[in-house]
């Protein structure tokens, strides 16, 4: 009796336990169908004041934002780092003197190819050459690692914040009401950077060969022979740099891994791929840096010619 009274007392535990265990799951099932009847409740409502045209979207103002950070200084930086560059390049381009000094070449004006008959080219600056126009060497060239920069995928998203305000900055209200991407003129020419990576390729090179040239100098009786000095070192950095940035190209990636399901069967462009990836990691970086440093050897080699600076021999 007693072995049969412990099963009922066993039998009853268990009951209480499977009871408060489906009491409970109730609960929860209970609890969860609340608050989907109550949300669906008030997706009805707010879709039913929305029909009615109770509630409206209001555009935010121009500046209008929620955020309390200074997020107008980095637009404000770029437009004023973007502006300087413009402003200095357009007035050293159209100069066409004082950019060459000994074995260094400013890189606005490589290649040169007419201007200087004794380094240029094709010689003297040609016979078709509007006489109404100012003429300078680099006003040959500079279109090409211009139009590079201008629709740069970085620079755009830049200069469109600083210069156009488009928008000024995330989660800032902008001045215009509509947007049509870069689908239409004019923004639709940004898709020519592709092209303008070939361009910018040659340039490298052409440019990596200035800095060989620049350790060579020649003496007053006619000598040349190797050396080193501080416009050596920059219009070398120079071609590193602008090389980093080029070849951190957003567009160079695509080229070396796309159209390509499976990177891992061709290894020699899974590596090119991941070289890129690298450097595109530092593409804003890149863009940076060398933006300052083609115009900072750009002066160093103006003001050397113009016997202001003094190149410094290292050896």
């Amino acid at each position: 009796m007693r072995h049969v009274s412990n099963n009922s007392a066993w039998l009853g535990e268990s009951f209480v336990d499977c009871f408060s265990c489906e009491r409970a799951q109730n609960r929860n099932w209970n609890t969860l169908a609340i608050s989907l009847l109550r949300r669906f409740s008030l997706r009805r409502q707010c879709y039913g004041s929305m029909a009615s045209g109770n509630i409206s979207l209001r555009r935010a103002g121009f500046g209008s934002t929620t955020r309390t950070g200074a997020w107008w200084l980095e637009p404000l930086l770029i437009f004023l780092g973007l502006s300087a560059f413009v402003v200095y390049s357009t007035w050293a381009a159209f100069q066409g003197a004082h950019y060459r000094f000994g074995p260094y070449l400013s890189p606005f004006y490589s290649p040169e190819l007419f201007g200087d008959p004794a380094h240029s080219w094709f010689g003297a600056k040609p016979g078709w050459w509007p006489t109404w126009l100012l003429f300078s060497p680099a006003l040959l060239i500079l279109w090409a690692p211009g139009g590079f920069r201008l629709t740069c995928y970085y620079y755009r998203g830049a200069y469109y914040k600083s210069f156009w305000a488009d928008p000024p900055s995330c989660a800032v209200g902008e001045p215009r009401k509509h947007y049509r991407g870069e689908r239409s003129f004019p923004l639709i020419l940004q898709n020519v950077h592709r092209y303008f990576l070939y361009l910018a390729l040659v340039f490298i090179v052409i440019l990596a060969h200035d800095a060989w040239k620049a350790m060579w100098f020649t003496n007053a009786a006619g000598q040349v022979s190797f050396g080193i000095g501080f416009g050596t070192i920059i219009l070398t950095i120079n071609a590193i740099l602008l090389g980093g940035y080029t070849f951190s190209c957003h567009s160079l990636r695509h080229l070396v891994g796309g159209g390509c399901d499976q990177l891992s069967k061709i290894p020699i462009r899974q590596r090119a791929y991941s070289c890129v990836s690298c450097l595109n990691r530092r593409h804003m970086l890149w863009a940076w840096m060398s933006l300052f440093w083609v115009a900072f050897s750009d002066i160093y080699v103006r003001l050397c010619s113009m016997g202001i600076w003094s190149d410094r021999r290292i050896f």
